[in-house]
């Protein structure tokens, strides 16, 4: 795949390209479609770089590990609000498809102040791309 590993691309050691056999095996219209993806994906991040990061909590908590984590609980983050805290979410890639359309409408009290990623594509390739590149010690490392 040619999307920058996103460590690199937030924590600014420079562009590191991955590369897929399989894919470059494939070398048909799906494996095109899913780098098409990936890359728009990534490019989407870039609206959230301003207050998160792949590998460090900043303003808002790190990403790596995202999947399967409970909302409120990344390590060594501590400014979530209480309603995040307490929403009982689990990220997946549904909840991140319901809760990054309108932030603020699923968990009212949020200290995330952003408006949400309306298009559903626009959304659905974040999400494949976040689901890459949080990937604790494959495409990430966990900030403790």
């Amino acid at each position: 795949m040619n999307w920058r590993r996103p460590a690199a691309m937030a924590m600014g050691r420079g562009i590191l390209l991955l590369a897929s056999a399989a894919v470059a095996a494939a070398g048909g219209s799906a494996a095109a479609a899913s780098d098409a993806a990936l890359l728009r994906g990534q490019k989407i991040y870039e609206r959230c770089a301003a207050c998160h990061a792949i590998e460090a909590n900043r303003t808002g908590p790190q990403h790596c590990g995202l999947f399967a984590r409970k909302a409120g609980t990344a390590p060594g983050f501590d400014g979530y609000s209480k309603a995040m805290r307490d929403s009982g979410i689990v990220w997946d890639a549904k909840s991140l498809n319901i809760f990054l359309e309108d932030p603020i409408k699923v968990v009212p009290g949020t200290a995330m102040g952003y408006a949400g990623v309306k298009d559903p594509r626009e959304r659905a390739d974040l999400i494949a791309w976040l689901r890459e590149a949080t990937q604790p010690g494959k495409t990430c490392k966990l900030d403790q």
